[in-house]
């Protein structure tokens, strides 16, 4: 049982360095002096250049990309949190002629993929001047079926005597929806929450297309290839940026890790 035990933890471990041999080869890539990145097989370089780091903010406004991504990731978060809440309680807690083909319809956006879309939504956003606006790259993606269709669940698996109960007491509708079971879908929304600013946060093709100010409007992913040009691939300073792109999406995911953890659990793919 030691043997096996032993031999287990080893390819546990194995598996681990696997997955993060990525990361650490970023780390020791942004810790390496200029030109060294590609001229040694070593991990590390002739010295440890903690200064990249703050060369990343200089070489360009790196700082308002990050703001700008915080903001568009934020406020679309806010958004999907609200319209998918609205939708699933409609779709699971009312009921209403035709709601099991509108959701079958609705869930059917989702084979849908993005680059399809493109196209049209682009000639929607210039019929409504949105074009190289924080709102073009808040609104076009924040009413998607997955939120709806994980909040949905949850609500469902909620027993129906709770808001029996509530009716009784003379609640409406919406109050049953804001007092009993909004603050009964945290978790679930928690999960919600961290999947939608992650993808916010990762964007590129969208505001690629959307944001012509870069500089003013752009996000991290558009920040990040400022450091390939005329003046060459700024390797150690990508990765350098790279790790300080990362930062915000740890803060969200170790601030909402409990309802995280809880909302897997609960949410799932459980409903009745």
């Amino acid at each position: 049982m030691r043997a096996r035990s032993v031999v287990s933890h080893a390819l546990l471990a194995a598996v681990a360095l696997a997955f993060l041999y990525p990361l650490i080869f970023a780390v020791a890539t942004a810790l390496k002096p200029p030109g060294e990145t590609f001229a040694t097989t070593s991990l590390l370089g002739s010295e440890l250049r903690w200064r990249n780091f703050a060369d990343v903010f200089t070489y360009v406004p790196f700082h308002r990309y990050i703001v700008n991504g915080v903001l568009v990731a934020g406020a679309g978060t806010v958004v999907v949190l609200a319209a998918s809440a609205l939708s699933a309680y409609a779709f699971a807690a009312l009921r209403w002629r035709g709601r099991e083909g509108v959701f079958l319809l609705f869930m059917a956006t989702l084979m849908v993929p993005q680059e399809v879309l493109v196209v049209p939504m682009f000639l929607l956003m210039q019929a409504l001047g949105w074009v190289d606006t924080y709102q073009s790259l808040i609104f076009p993606w924040a009413f998607t079926a997955f939120g709806a269709f994980l909040l949905r669940q949850f609500f469902r698996s909620v027993p129906r005597e709770l808001r029996e109960a509530a009716r009784m007491d003379g609640a409406g509708e919406l109050r049953i929806f804001l007092r009993v079971m909004l603050p009964l879908a945290r978790p679930a929304m928690g999960v919600l929450a961290v999947f939608t600013f992650i993808g916010y946060w990762n964007s590129f093709l969208w505001p690629l297309i959307m944001i012509n100010d870069v500089t003013e409007r752009g996000t991290v992913p558009l920040g990040l290839q400022l450091f390939f040009g005329q003046n060459g691939n700024q390797w150690h300073l990508v990765m350098a940026a790279s790790i300080v792109s990362v930062l915000p999406t740890l803060l969200v995911l170790i601030a909402l890790q409990k309802h995280l953890v809880k909302g897997i659990a609960a949410a799932g793919l459980a409903g009745r």
